[in-house]
């Protein structure tokens, strides 16, 4: 998966935008205004993706590529370094991951809003 990808799979979800909130460099993907996904466009490839605690910890024990996120809580958040060790079904299986957390945590009523 290539940074053109990941921006074309994010975007594709129901109630998603992007931004750039933090620099001009730093592209977030937001659901119904919460942040699901990031990443750099002036450094290698990777992702910052939301995640389960228990699973992050072993994802990160099981892939190398996989770190706790940087710049982000080490709990919630796992930087997903695109180096071609993932496969690619899987990176969408991460992201489908995170934005579904996100999902999950928004309230009844914005859920409605957004039809989600």
């Amino acid at each position: 998966m290539n940074i053109e990808e990941f921006r074309d799979y994010c975007i594709t979800k129901p109630a998603v935008t992007e931004a750039f909130p933090f620099d001009e460099v730093t592209l977030v993907f937001k659901v119904a205004g919460k942040m699901f996904a990031l990443t750099s466009l002036d450094k290698e490839f990777s992702m910052n993706l939301k995640c389960d605690p228990e699973r992050a910890i072993e994802l990160r024990e099981e892939y190398p590529a996989i770190q706790p996120g940087y710049h982000m809580s080490k709990k919630h958040w796992n930087t997903v370094y695109a180096d071609g060790s993932i496969k690619d079904d899987f990176l969408r299986e991460l992201i489908d991951h995170s934005y579904e957390l996100v999902v999950k945590s928004l309230t009844k009523k914005v859920r409605e809003e957004y039809n989600l």
